[in-house]
Protein backbone atom coordinates (compact mmCIF):
# COMPACT_ATOMS: atom_id res chain seq x y z
CA UNK A 1 0.00 0.00 0.00
CA UNK A 2 1.74 3.74 -0.83
CA UNK A 3 2.03 6.28 1.04
CA UNK A 4 -1.51 8.27 0.38
CA UNK A 5 -3.83 5.76 1.75
CA UNK A 6 -2.02 5.05 5.22
CA UNK A 7 -1.77 9.05 5.78
CA UNK A 8 -5.36 9.31 5.07
CA UNK A 9 -6.70 6.37 7.52
CA UNK A 10 -4.80 7.95 10.15
CA UNK A 11 -6.32 11.34 9.27
CA UNK A 12 -9.66 9.92 9.75
CA UNK A 13 -9.00 8.51 12.68
CA UNK A 14 -7.58 11.81 13.80
CA UNK A 15 -10.74 13.54 12.64
CA UNK A 16 -13.23 10.98 14.13
CA UNK A 17 -11.40 11.18 17.87
CA UNK A 18 -11.51 15.05 17.10
CA UNK A 19 -15.16 15.05 16.83
CA UNK A 20 -16.15 12.74 19.54
CA UNK A 21 -14.13 14.83 22.46
CA UNK A 22 -15.75 18.18 20.65
CA UNK A 23 -19.42 16.35 21.68
CA UNK A 24 -18.27 16.72 25.39
CA UNK A 25 -16.26 19.80 25.30
CA UNK A 26 -18.05 22.84 26.62
CA UNK A 27 -19.34 25.49 23.21
CA UNK A 28 -16.85 28.10 23.37
CA UNK A 29 -14.09 25.32 23.31
CA UNK A 30 -16.05 23.60 20.57
CA UNK A 31 -14.98 25.85 17.97
CA UNK A 32 -11.32 25.21 17.82
CA UNK A 33 -11.85 21.58 17.90
CA UNK A 34 -13.94 22.24 14.90
CA UNK A 35 -12.04 24.13 12.68
CA UNK A 36 -9.02 20.86 12.98
CA UNK A 37 -11.36 18.40 12.23
CA UNK A 38 -12.35 20.10 9.61
CA UNK A 39 -8.84 20.42 8.08
CA UNK A 40 -8.16 16.60 9.22
CA UNK A 41 -11.21 15.39 7.60
CA UNK A 42 -11.18 17.73 4.04
CA UNK A 43 -7.39 16.72 4.13
CA UNK A 44 -8.12 12.49 4.68
CA UNK A 45 -10.77 13.15 1.59
CA UNK A 46 -8.08 14.12 -0.53
CA UNK A 47 -5.66 11.80 -0.30
CA UNK A 48 -8.07 9.38 -0.32
CA UNK A 49 -9.57 10.68 -3.46
CA UNK A 50 -6.06 11.27 -5.19
CA UNK A 51 -5.79 7.45 -4.44
CA UNK A 52 -9.26 6.53 -6.14
CA UNK A 53 -8.43 8.50 -9.40
CA UNK A 54 -5.13 6.22 -9.31
CA UNK A 55 -6.68 2.47 -9.06
CA UNK A 56 -9.80 3.74 -11.07
CA UNK A 57 -7.95 5.37 -14.36
CA UNK A 58 -6.14 2.62 -15.86
CA UNK A 59 -5.05 3.40 -19.70
CA UNK A 60 -8.11 3.66 -21.45
CA UNK A 61 -10.27 2.29 -18.68
CA UNK A 62 -12.21 2.68 -15.66
CA UNK A 63 -11.45 0.04 -13.26
CA UNK A 64 -14.78 -0.66 -11.34
CA UNK A 65 -13.98 -3.31 -9.14
CA UNK A 66 -15.64 -4.11 -6.22
CA UNK A 67 -13.54 -2.90 -3.26
CA UNK A 68 -12.57 0.53 -5.79
CA UNK A 69 -16.10 1.03 -5.80
CA UNK A 70 -17.08 0.12 -1.99
CA UNK A 71 -14.11 2.84 -1.49
CA UNK A 72 -15.58 5.58 -4.31
CA UNK A 73 -18.84 5.07 -2.46
CA UNK A 74 -17.66 5.44 1.14
CA UNK A 75 -15.07 8.96 0.32
CA UNK A 76 -18.12 10.62 -1.65
CA UNK A 77 -20.62 10.00 1.09
CA UNK A 78 -18.32 11.19 3.45
CA UNK A 79 -17.30 14.43 1.34
CA UNK A 80 -20.69 14.49 0.82
CA UNK A 81 -21.84 14.96 4.61
CA UNK A 82 -19.03 16.81 5.27
CA UNK A 83 -19.95 19.84 3.07
CA UNK A 84 -23.35 19.81 4.04
CA UNK A 85 -22.10 19.70 7.39
CA UNK A 86 -20.88 23.24 7.02
CA UNK A 87 -24.65 24.37 6.32
CA UNK A 88 -26.86 21.82 8.03
CA UNK A 89 -26.76 19.41 11.28
CA UNK A 90 -25.04 16.44 9.83
CA UNK A 91 -21.84 16.51 11.10
CA UNK A 92 -22.10 13.76 13.79
CA UNK A 93 -22.88 10.99 10.98
CA UNK A 94 -19.28 11.59 10.28
CA UNK A 95 -18.70 9.55 13.31
CA UNK A 96 -19.82 6.71 11.71
CA UNK A 97 -18.93 7.51 8.02
CA UNK A 98 -15.38 8.35 8.33
CA UNK A 99 -14.17 5.13 10.00
CA UNK A 100 -16.16 3.32 6.85
CA UNK A 101 -14.17 5.50 4.68
CA UNK A 102 -10.85 4.46 6.45
CA UNK A 103 -12.75 0.53 5.96
CA UNK A 104 -13.20 0.64 2.60
CA UNK A 105 -9.74 2.46 1.54
CA UNK A 106 -7.71 -0.10 3.59
CA UNK A 107 -9.34 -2.84 1.51
CA UNK A 108 -9.19 -1.05 -1.91
CA UNK A 109 -5.48 -0.71 -0.93
CA UNK A 110 -5.11 -4.73 0.57
CA UNK A 111 -7.54 -6.24 -2.23
CA UNK A 112 -6.12 -5.10 -5.43
CA UNK A 113 -9.56 -6.42 -7.99
CA UNK A 114 -9.80 -5.64 -11.81
CA UNK A 115 -13.24 -5.31 -13.54
CA UNK A 116 -12.20 -2.81 -16.47
CA UNK A 117 -14.44 -0.88 -18.52
CA UNK A 118 -12.57 0.43 -21.41
CA UNK A 119 -13.58 4.22 -21.91
CA UNK A 120 -13.96 4.02 -25.66
CA UNK A 121 -17.50 1.96 -25.48
CA UNK A 122 -18.51 3.96 -22.74
CA UNK A 123 -21.59 6.07 -24.37
CA UNK A 124 -22.24 9.51 -22.78
CA UNK A 125 -25.72 8.37 -22.02
CA UNK A 126 -23.99 4.94 -20.16
CA UNK A 127 -21.42 7.38 -18.47
CA UNK A 128 -24.56 9.64 -17.37
CA UNK A 129 -26.61 6.85 -15.26
CA UNK A 130 -23.39 5.24 -13.73
CA UNK A 131 -22.83 9.15 -12.37
CA UNK A 132 -26.64 9.59 -11.44
CA UNK A 133 -26.34 5.43 -10.03
CA UNK A 134 -23.35 6.29 -7.85
CA UNK A 135 -25.33 9.81 -6.46
CA UNK A 136 -27.98 8.35 -5.84
CA UNK A 137 -27.10 5.39 -4.26
CA UNK A 138 -24.56 7.57 -1.39
CA UNK A 139 -27.79 9.83 -1.07
CA UNK A 140 -29.64 7.04 0.04
CA UNK A 141 -26.90 5.83 2.15
CA UNK A 142 -26.45 8.92 3.97
CA UNK A 143 -30.16 9.34 4.61
CA UNK A 144 -30.39 5.24 5.89
CA UNK A 145 -27.53 6.55 8.64
CA UNK A 146 -29.87 9.81 9.30
CA UNK A 147 -33.04 7.13 10.06
CA UNK A 148 -30.33 4.84 12.53
CA UNK A 149 -29.55 8.24 14.38
CA UNK A 150 -32.49 9.02 14.48
CA UNK A 151 -33.97 5.89 16.32
CA UNK A 152 -31.14 6.52 18.30
CA UNK A 153 -32.23 9.74 19.48
CA UNK A 154 -36.15 8.63 19.69
CA UNK A 155 -34.86 6.16 21.95
CA UNK A 156 -32.48 8.49 24.11
CA UNK A 157 -35.88 10.75 24.58
CA UNK A 158 -37.93 7.77 25.82
CA UNK A 159 -35.35 6.64 28.12
CA UNK A 160 -35.54 10.15 29.37
CA UNK A 161 -31.97 10.96 28.45
CA UNK A 162 -33.35 14.45 26.85
CA UNK A 163 -29.98 16.67 28.30
CA UNK A 164 -27.65 14.31 26.03
CA UNK A 165 -30.06 14.35 23.72
CA UNK A 166 -30.09 18.01 23.54
CA UNK A 167 -26.16 18.74 23.57
CA UNK A 168 -25.21 15.93 20.41
CA UNK A 169 -28.33 16.38 18.38
CA UNK A 170 -30.61 18.68 16.72
CA UNK A 171 -34.33 18.94 17.40
CA UNK A 172 -36.31 15.69 16.78
CA UNK A 173 -38.32 17.33 13.93
CA UNK A 174 -35.20 18.96 12.31
CA UNK A 175 -33.65 15.44 12.77
CA UNK A 176 -37.08 14.39 10.48
CA UNK A 177 -36.77 16.57 8.31
CA UNK A 178 -33.45 16.67 7.16
CA UNK A 179 -33.87 13.00 6.72
CA UNK A 180 -37.21 12.98 4.55
CA UNK A 181 -35.26 15.56 2.60
CA UNK A 182 -32.50 13.12 1.49
CA UNK A 183 -34.86 10.38 0.69
CA UNK A 184 -36.50 13.30 -1.38
CA UNK A 185 -33.49 14.16 -3.65
CA UNK A 186 -32.03 10.34 -3.60
CA UNK A 187 -35.12 9.28 -4.55
CA UNK A 188 -35.27 11.80 -7.55
CA UNK A 189 -31.72 10.70 -8.64
CA UNK A 190 -32.32 7.19 -8.43
CA UNK A 191 -35.40 8.08 -10.87
CA UNK A 192 -33.06 9.89 -13.04
CA UNK A 193 -30.78 6.56 -12.86
CA UNK A 194 -33.64 4.13 -13.65
CA UNK A 195 -34.95 5.48 -16.41
CA UNK A 196 -31.24 6.82 -18.25
CA UNK A 197 -29.99 2.83 -17.17
CA UNK A 198 -33.65 1.26 -19.14
CA UNK A 199 -32.79 3.75 -21.58
CA UNK A 200 -28.56 2.89 -22.30
CA UNK A 201 -28.35 -0.57 -21.52
CA UNK A 202 -28.91 -2.77 -24.36
CA UNK A 203 -29.10 -6.25 -23.09
CA UNK A 204 -29.93 -6.98 -19.31
CA UNK A 205 -29.49 -10.94 -19.16
CA UNK A 206 -26.28 -10.69 -20.97
CA UNK A 207 -24.47 -8.05 -18.93
CA UNK A 208 -26.27 -9.82 -15.54
CA UNK A 209 -28.20 -6.86 -14.53
CA UNK A 210 -31.66 -8.42 -13.84
CA UNK A 211 -31.25 -9.19 -10.38
CA UNK A 212 -29.88 -5.43 -9.90
CA UNK A 213 -32.61 -4.09 -11.89
CA UNK A 214 -35.56 -5.51 -10.30
CA UNK A 215 -33.84 -4.77 -6.95
CA UNK A 216 -33.47 -1.20 -7.32
CA UNK A 217 -37.18 -1.01 -8.62
CA UNK A 218 -38.19 -2.85 -5.33
CA UNK A 219 -36.71 0.29 -3.61
CA UNK A 220 -37.75 2.61 -5.75
CA UNK A 221 -41.32 1.69 -5.28
CA UNK A 222 -40.61 1.36 -1.33
CA UNK A 223 -38.95 5.23 -0.89
CA UNK A 224 -42.07 6.14 -3.19
CA UNK A 225 -44.39 4.55 -0.47
CA UNK A 226 -42.74 5.91 2.13
CA UNK A 227 -42.72 10.05 0.69
CA UNK A 228 -46.64 9.10 -0.25
CA UNK A 229 -46.69 8.01 4.01
CA UNK A 230 -45.04 10.94 4.63
CA UNK A 231 -46.92 13.88 2.63
CA UNK A 232 -50.69 11.91 1.99
CA UNK A 233 -51.11 9.94 5.34
CA UNK A 234 -48.59 12.19 7.46
CA UNK A 235 -46.48 9.32 8.52
CA UNK A 236 -43.42 10.23 10.82
CA UNK A 237 -41.15 8.53 13.58
CA UNK A 238 -40.49 4.90 13.25
CA UNK A 239 -42.48 4.48 10.23
CA UNK A 240 -40.50 6.26 8.28
CA UNK A 241 -37.42 4.95 10.11
CA UNK A 242 -38.30 1.60 9.23
CA UNK A 243 -39.35 2.20 5.66
CA UNK A 244 -36.20 4.39 4.92
CA UNK A 245 -33.41 1.17 6.20
CA UNK A 246 -35.91 -0.99 4.12
CA UNK A 247 -35.60 1.00 0.88
CA UNK A 248 -31.57 1.05 1.49
CA UNK A 249 -31.56 -2.36 2.60
CA UNK A 250 -33.17 -3.42 -0.96
CA UNK A 251 -30.67 -0.55 -2.75
CA UNK A 252 -27.49 -2.21 -1.29
CA UNK A 253 -28.39 -5.28 -2.23
CA UNK A 254 -28.87 -4.19 -5.61
CA UNK A 255 -26.10 -2.32 -6.16
CA UNK A 256 -22.90 -3.72 -3.61
CA UNK A 257 -24.41 -7.47 -3.01
CA UNK A 258 -25.09 -8.18 -6.84
CA UNK A 259 -21.83 -6.92 -7.40
CA UNK A 260 -20.05 -9.04 -4.38
CA UNK A 261 -21.88 -11.91 -5.71
CA UNK A 262 -20.34 -11.59 -9.40
CA UNK A 263 -17.01 -10.66 -8.50
CA UNK A 264 -15.87 -11.94 -5.96
CA UNK A 265 -17.86 -15.33 -5.06
CA UNK A 266 -19.02 -17.03 -9.11
CA UNK A 267 -15.39 -15.93 -10.55
CA UNK A 268 -13.92 -18.36 -7.67
CA UNK A 269 -15.90 -21.30 -8.16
Amino acid sequence: MSFEPIVAILLYIAATSLLGIKLYRPVDSQNKLRIIFLLFGFAALLLHAKFLYISITIGSGLNFSFFNVVSLIGCLVALIVMVTSLFRPLENLLLVLFPVAAIALLLEGLVPGERLLTTGTLSTGLRIHILLSICAYSLLMISAFQALLLAVQEKMIKAKRVAKVINILPPLQVMENLLVELIVIGFFLLSLSLVSGMMYIEDLFDQHLVHKTVLSIIAWVTYCILLWGRWAAGWRGKKIIRWALGGFITLLLAYIGSKFVLELILQRV
